[in-house]
């Protein structure tokens, strides 16, 4: 393959194709209307005959070129032909057939008009002049075209054909200023291009430097009121060598007009130098002629016959693409890009080619339909909406001329996994004929009429754009002119305005890609991956058509092998046939006299311990407690506690941990549901505890003489691993509690791993905090006296106090303790929290965030972030924190146990792409108590894993990082959207934390009229004066709108003593307080002038607050930009004043809006309104 002097492909380099090897045996044309339609197939296809036979695609046809026999057939036949027809009867002999007699229909004429009056600007340039007034410092829309020339050049020439290219063209010569309350187009009657000569540098500039060189160019600002918008500068690069570079900017060109600039130029030039008149057509009209024209047919009513067919197809709710991204998203797009060559091999452009063929369908379509593929593999989403350019140019008088003609289709696909490639094609064929029929509307009237969410951080409707560049469209400029020889170089673009795109060179030798990313967004490993699986997809859509997206093989063997195995080898021998007591009972073997459990001024040594569990365990025994029969423990903190747990499994049964702080009828369920016969309490407790009939209880702090005639030695009794250890009960989504089973063998190999990592040695003291309701509370018993270290069992209710805990901490000599990120978040704002310092510090339970993890790195440099679900013992992963990597992932696997990320298909997601965390290993729980289609929903066959294996579904998304670390992100059915964006809460919790002020923080979604509204509850380190709140609000706002999108920016702020926990220490969502509006409202000053009541009443209205005060600011109501829009169009509706959105960002209290309008505002008719409406959509866009 011929490469460039960077070592790329030089695909200017790659030979022409002989497009007359395709055809079939030539079959000539017979009727004169045959004849005529071959005479335009042959001008398109560049071709001296076409047959009866011959198929338009199969001779290098395609959308575009379909397109130009449509507007050619249009205007030299008269008859109007649908472009789909081409594609149902691609055929000439059929083609010719299926026209029959209808004629074109009455579009305006498209001709010139008188340059004396004012010259709109298209809709596109409204946009283009918008997007530049906004931003005019940007390069994001500037064109760069680059010639290298090599042997005598004749630069007076060259001044002179640039000039000549001028005149030919009024788009180069145009301005665009603004004249009264419109923009309108200035063409300039006679202009000259000042071409800008560079020295000959010293030493011979590098592929590099020259590229450096196009990009710096590329770069500098226009002005678009002033020009000129065609920059020229010429670059010696040595005596016969030299660089053009031409520059222009978006609102007067397009890519296709790059190519007709650059051929007519090279014509000029030859024409120049030969001493002979150009052999360029005449143009009928100017870019300025088609701006008039387009207007005249939109406003004639083919406008709304064509959004019909839009809001029908896009329409409801505007979803954004949310790929998984290395970076957050920056509250304004930077356009900071990169870009990386896709190549495809010969055998498979000639397979995707071959595919094409069988199916109907054009590369385009195919191409676009590998891509949506991959989007919805990487997004997890069903409705794949991805931007395509379309040349819009459909009419023969368009086609020479330069003008931002280009459109951009917003092509919606509906995926499902279980749907074939070849039932996708046949979706996507269809949708890409019925877009490219309604191809003409101005995707800005597309914008304003479906009204998406603006932000300055992405694109409205799409976020990733899409474009197929066939080879008669590929800008050719390479030219042996007299003495002169030509060449055009490509330079690798730095800028990105979408997310990602994805350019697709089509030609006779093969297929070609380059895939563009923002930088911002993805890091270049990530793109690179990206672009592999999107290879992989493809070779397996040729192999197999027929099979569902789902199966198509993405991800290759060795990353496949790399994720699911490799990440996953945590294969050890954890001897699973013993109970956890027995290792207990080893232990005490090795240390007898050691202490093992410290309350109050109670110690037992691990012998004591074990002895009076073994006399408990002989009683229960006796009452007929053995392989999974379950036992009821209700009971007070205390050593009958220990003793109770450790007593059940010496007995061989399943203790059900009750806390008797429960709600009565939740308890009364639990020991009903359980099945228990028996139950141990306390003598204080039986008066409140609901049992049911025919339970017995037993009370364990009777006098201590009441098991002296029971066996103090181990009892014998013989148990399987599968044999149950515990049942405890979860939160149901019924609201109703589930029992989940853990068995012996899952709680030991819990319990060996722990032991191993995080560790825990003899000498350690571990403090035991957590409710025994809580499986967690497991680790902090078991772990100690498995390795012979010493539990300090924290009083009843001691868990919320934090200077208790420290005091105890301290005086006990605790070495490691176990929490949620409440408790530490409570301990650590403690005053005494030195007290922790050099402890072994594990949090789990929820989230941690990377603030509290720094202020625990802080104390400790032995910090451990824990995960796992109840229904797969205690944890599953586990992730030393470091000052090194501080960031508190979820990790890896413990011993024995698989961690899976998977799409909804169960198919392993890609690195970096959200998926649901799946858990297989000895860990998992036997399934829940008498829930058996409970139990298949969330435990399924291991589809990684040997016959039998199973896994759980978490319901937690998650995603791998390139080393293998695991990412928690947020729990599946707790997403949260706000005006159609879906956002992690904990992202904003985060960014709220970064301030001095803030200790605590909750961020929950609240439904209103509006839709969901954000609402911030806030600790403060030094609760503030109610006068006060006020202040707190707008700097957390203030803070926010810093760094995050406006919708990401809570509307409410509720400033609380406390956050609310569960019985576990967890945040309690539901027990937050219900914000107050009237709360957040200003010294209420009534409004007095008419104008003030009447602005009042549309406020309340909008923002659904009885009243409206002079002092209130709409903002801190609530008021978002798409309520301030509803502001404006009903002020100027129902009061008839003109007013513009950003007086509301200019005067958000009502009594200055209305001083404002008072003094500014004027009358206003309904035409105005929609006008104003559309910019500032452009403005909250940009």
């Amino acid at each position: 393959m011929p490469l460039t002097g960077n070592g790329k492909l030089d695909r200017k380099a790659l030979p022409q194709p002989d497009a007359s090897l395709l055809q079939q045996a030539y079959v000539a044309p017979q009727s004169e209307l045959e004849q005529q339609i071959a005479a335009i197939w042959q001008d398109v296809l560049k071709l001296e005959q076409v047959g009866l036979t011959d198929d338009f695609f199969e001779l290098g046809g395609h959308s575009l070129l379909a397109t130009q026999v449509v507007s050619r057939v249009r205007q030299s036949l008269g008859l109007e032909v649908a472009l789909r027809t081409l594609f149902e009867h691609s055929r000439l002999a059929e083609f010719a057939a299926s026209l029959g007699c209808k004629t074109s229909a009455g579009e305006p004429p498209l001709k010139r008009v008188e340059r004396n009056k004012p010259l709109p600007l298209s809709y596109a340039q409204e946009r283009q002049l918008f997007l530049w007034q906004f931003y005019p410092e940007s390069n994001a829309y500037h064109i760069p075209a680059a010639i290298r020339m090599r042997g005598e050049l004749d630069i007076q020439a060259l001044q002179y054909s640039l000039n000549a290219l001028l005149a030919r063209h009024e788009s180069l010569r145009t301005t665009f200023v603004e004249q009264g309350e419109h923009s309108v187009q200035v063409i300039a009657d006679h202009a000259l291009l000042d071409l800008s000569v560079d020295q000959r540098p010293v030493q011979p500039l590098s592929p590099q430097q020259i590229e450096d060189c196009i990009e710096h160019e590329t770069r500098k600002p226009f002005n678009l009121a002033q020009g000129p918008l065609l920059r020229a500068r010429l670059v010696s690069l040595a005596d016969d060598e030299y660089l053009l570079l031409l520059t222009q900017h978006h609102i007067v060109s397009d890519g296709w007009s790059t190519q007709v600039m650059v051929e007519e130029l090279i014509e000029l030039y030859a024409a120049n130098t030969e001493q002979r008149a150009p052999n360029l057509p005449e143009l009928p009209i100017q870019y300025a002629d088609y701006a008039v024209w387009q207007r005249q047919w939109m406003e004639a009513g083919e406008r709304e016959r064509q959004l019909a067919y839009w809001v029908g197809q896009l329409g409801g709710e505007q979803k954004t693409l949310e790929l998984p991204t290395d970076h957050l998203r920056p509250a304004r797009q930077s356009f900071r890009g990169a870009k990386i060559d896709v190549p495809l091999s010969a055998a498979l452009s000639q397979g995707l080619k071959a595919l094409t063929h069988r199916e109907g369908v054009t590369p385009f379509m195919l191409l676009l339909a590998s891509f949506q593929i991959l989007l919805h593999r990487y997004s997890g989403q069903t409705d794949i909406r991805v931007g395509a350019p379309i040349a819009n140019r459909n009419r023969v008088e368009t086609e020479r001329l330069i003008g931002f003609f280009v459109n951009t289709l917003v092509l919606k696909s509906e995926l499902n996994g279980l749907m074939s490639v070849t039932q996708l094609l046949a979706q996507v064929k269809q949708t890409a004929l019925d877009a490219q029929s309604h191809q003409d509307l101005p995707f800005e009237q597309l914008v304003e009429a479906l009204q998406p969410e603006r932000t300055l951080s992405q694109n409205p409707l799409f976020q990733v754009l899409f474009n197929h560049h066939s080879e008669q469209l590929q800008q050719r400029t390479d030219r042996q002119l007299p003495n002169l020889q030509l060449e055009s170089l490509e330079a690798d673009s730095l800028t990105a305005k979408f997310d990602l795109a994805l350019d697709i060179f089509d030609s006779s030798e093969g297929l070609h890609a380059v895939l563009t990313y923002a930088a911002d967004l993805f890091a270049p490993s990530t793109a690179e991956r990206m672009a592999r699986h999107w290879q992989n997809l493809l070779q397996t859509m040729v192999s197999d058509p027929e099979q569902a997206i789902s199966d198509l093989a993405m991800i290759d063997a060795s990353e496949q092998q790399l994720m699911v195995n490799h990440w996953n080898a945590t294969a050890v021998d954890n001897s699973l046939e013993r109970a956890i007591h027995q290792l207990i009972e080893e232990q005490v073997e090795r240390t007898p006299d050691a202490p093992a459990l410290a309350f109050a001024s109670e110690q037992l040594s691990y012998h004591q311990l074990n002895q009076r569990a073994n006399q408990l365990a002989h009683k229960l025994i006796e009452q007929g407690v053995g392989p999974d029969v379950r036992v009821g423990i209700a009971l007070e903190r205390s050593v009958e506690m220990i003793v109770g747990l450790l007593a059940v499994l010496k007995a061989g049964g399943a203790y059900v941990p009750l806390d008797p702080a429960y709600p009565e009828d939740r308890l009364f369920y639990m020991m009903q549901d359980s099945g228990l016969r028996l139950l141990l309490t306390q003598r204080a407790l039986l008066e409140q505890l609901p049992i049911p009939e025919g339970v017995q209880s037993l009370e364990l702090d009777q006098d201590p003489s009441w098991l002296e005639g029971y066996d103090k030695a181990n009892p014998t009794r013989r148990l399987s691993p599968e044999n149950l250890a515990y049942v405890i009960y979860t939160s149901g989504s019924t609201g109703k509690p589930k029992g989940v089973m853990v068995l012996h063998g899952a709680l030991n190999n819990f319990i060996s791993s722990m032991a191993r990592a995080p560790g825990l040695a003899s000498s350690d003291c571990m403090m035991s905090l957590t409710t025994f309701s809580f499986d967690i509370f497991g680790l902090e018993i078991y772990l100690p006296l498995k390795v012979g270290a010493r539990i300090v069992l924290s009083g009843q209710g001691m868990n919320l106090d934090p200077q208790a805990i420290l005091d105890s901490v301290q005086r006990q000599g605790v070495t490691a303790l176990q929490a949620t990120p409440s408790t530490w978040r409570m301990l650590l704002d403690h005053p005494h929290h030195e007290a922790l310092r050099n402890c072994k510090l594990l949090c789990g339970g929820e989230a941690l965030s990377e603030e509290l993890a720094a202020r625990m790195l802080g104390l400790s440099a032995q910090v451990w972030n824990l995960y796992g679900p109840t229904e797969t013992t205690i944890w599953s992963a586990v992730y030393p924190l470091s000052p090194q990597q501080p960031a508190p992932y979820l990790g890896h696997p413990i011993d024995n146990t698989s961690l899976y990320i998977v799409d909804p298909y169960l198919a392993t997601a890609p690195v970096g792409a959200a998926g649901e965390l799946l858990i297989g290993g000895d860990g998992l729980a036997r399934g829940y108590f008498q829930r058996p289609a409970l139990t298949a929903e969330r435990f399924l066959p291991d589809p990684f894993g040997p016959p039998g294996a199973r896994v759980y579904r978490t319901g937690d998304l998650a995603r791998y990082r390139q080393d293998g670390v695991i990412e928690y992100l947020s729990r599946i059915d707790h997403q949260v959207k706000i005006r159609g964006f879906r956002i992690e809460l904990g992202e904003i919790e985060s960014r709220v934390l970064e301030l001095d002020e803030v200790r605590e923080v909750a961020v929950v979604a609240n439904d209103t009229h509006a839709g969901p509204q954000l609402v911030g509850y806030v600790v403060a380190v030094e609760p503030p004066a109610v006068a006060e709140h006020q202040a707190l609000h707008l700097k957390l706002k203030a803070w926010l709108s810093e760094s995050l999108p406006d919708y990401m920016v809570p509307a409410h702020w509720v400033i609380v003593e406390k956050l609310p926990l569960t019985p576990n220490g967890k945040l309690d969502r539901k027990a937050l307080p219900a914000i107050d509006i009237s709360l957040l409202q200003r010294t209420y000053v009534a409004p007095h002038s008419e104008l003030e009541k009447q602005l009042a009443a549309i406020w309340a209205s909008i923002l659904n607050v009885e009243s409206i005060g002079l002092n209130d600011n709409f903002f801190e109501l609530g008021g978002h930009s798409l309520l301030a829009v509803r502001v404006v169009s009903r002020v100027q509706l129902e009061l008839g004043m003109q007013m513009s959105a950003q007086q509301m960002f200019q005067s958000p209290t009502l009594g200055a809006l209305a001083g404002e309008l008072q003094q500014s505002g004027n009358p206003i008719d309904t035409l105005k309104l929609s006008k104003l409406e559309a910019l500032f959509d452009e403005m909250e866009e940009v």
